[in-house]
């Protein structure tokens, strides 16, 4: 099972690191071996909530997310998203960019610095929507019950997450934005712009996909009350969102695109403080993404977050942690370690508590599927 799971994985990792000797040598070996570590650290909590979407899919788009989603991963964020920012910011042609990443790497770098305000509002404002539909949802088990009991009476109150993510970019713009980091000056209009602009996409393409999802939960139960028990066997452990496919699926792909990009965006701008070399930032980090995809799938095929059910409350929290840490790092400087230890640690209480209950009650996990409790509206 799990050299089945992560032979890609290792096997890409062997390549690349064999690939970075030959190209950079020793030093360029550390350096990717270091930004892999730190792609996994930043984006551990990026796994369990994959896997508490794509345990909704069928094999086929599972499949689709591990091949083509993974090269979006690699190429598409790692190589191809900082030379657009850098092209659209400096507003440079792709040519113009691409010769700059590769032969003026101090200027690039800085350029993919000064864009760190719209980036950070982007995926600060996406994260935080998905945090707080998660913290307002009536759900049947209760992590920090103190906490969420209280939310998921508030969130009974329509648009509640989008008023409070609207406030919260507000008070960004008129405070950290007001005097961003690295000298970047007045940024309150482009994080105010880029914060609407992830609001948008995660309303867009989480709407779209919720949509598609629900008419053929709706559908599975008109076929239930038509066929009666028989179609009862192939929604064992998971419910019917388990196969999703067609349209649901492919828009839930685009979500969880958009999610990993979300996540990436730290990580991007992290690893200049290693190296500004794109290529080997694109090696380092692609490695770490194909671990993260690779670990969303073992969670997925053992079931764990239905053994342990506290586990995506433990990332979700780590999402918002996330998001308030993105929307700070516009004016401070918050160290990478900070970031990784405060979802990994948020994860691991999490896990903690889900084994404290399954011992209270007497069994290694929870059997019982509880498909409303993980497979909410993305």
């Amino acid at each position: 099972m799990l050299l089945k799971t992560f032979g890609w994985s290792f096997a890409i990792t062997v390549i690349g690191l064999a690939l970075a000797g030959v190209l950079w040598g020793w030093q360029g070996l550390a350096i990717v071996g270091i930004l892999s570590v730190l792609e996994i650290s930043l984006s551990f909590d990026n796994a369990v909530i994959n896997a508490g979407i794509l345990r909704k899919m069928n094999a086929f788009w599972q499949k689709i997310f591990l091949t083509v989603g993974i090269l979006i991963a690699v190429f598409g964020m790692r190589l191809v998203f900082p030379v657009v920012i850098v092209a659209i910011t400096a507003k440079l042609g792709p040519i113009e960019a691409v010769n700059l990443a590769i032969n003026d790497k101090a200027q690039y770098q800085e350029l993919v610095t000064s864009a760190h305000p719209a980036i950070a509002a982007f995926g600060g404002i996406f994260l935080l929507m998905i945090f707080l539909d998660f913290i307002f949802e009536e759900r049947d088990y209760k992590w920090l019950s103190w906490i969420e009991k209280p939310m998921a009476k508030m969130g009974k109150l329509d648009m509640l997450s989008v008023i409070i993510a609207l406030v919260v970019l507000l008070v960004s713009a008129m405070t950290v934005a007001t005097d961003a980091a690295h000298g970047a000056g007045d940024k309150s209009a482009t994080v105010l712009l880029s914060g609407v602009a992830g609001m948008i996409t995660y309303l867009v393409v989480g709407g779209i996909s919720g949509y598609f999802e629900d008419k053929l939960e709706e559908d599975d139960e008109d076929d239930e009350d038509d066929e009666g028990a028989a179609a009862a066997p192939a929604k064992k452990g998971t419910g019917a969102a388990v196969g999703l496919g067609g349209k649901a699926a492919f828009f839930m792909f685009l979500y969880l695109e958009v999610i990993d990009a979300s996540f990436s965006f730290d990580g991007v701008i992290s690893s200049f403080a290693i190296t500004n070399d794109i290529f080997m930032m694109a090696l380092g980090l692609g490695i770490g993404a194909m671990y993260i995809r690779s670990l969303t799938v073992f969670l997925v095929r053992k079931g764990t977050l239905d053994d342990y059910v506290y586990l995506e409350h433990g990332a979700h929290y780590a999402i918002g942690a996330l998001a308030v840490i993105l929307l700070a790092t516009i004016k401070y400087e918050i160290p990478e370690v900070v970031t990784g230890l405060v979802g990994v640690a948020l994860i691991g209480l999490s896990f903690a508590s889900s084994l404290v209950r399954n011992r209270r009650e007497g069994k290694p996990g929870d059997s019982s599927g509880a498909p409303s409790e993980v497979a909410h509206r993305v």
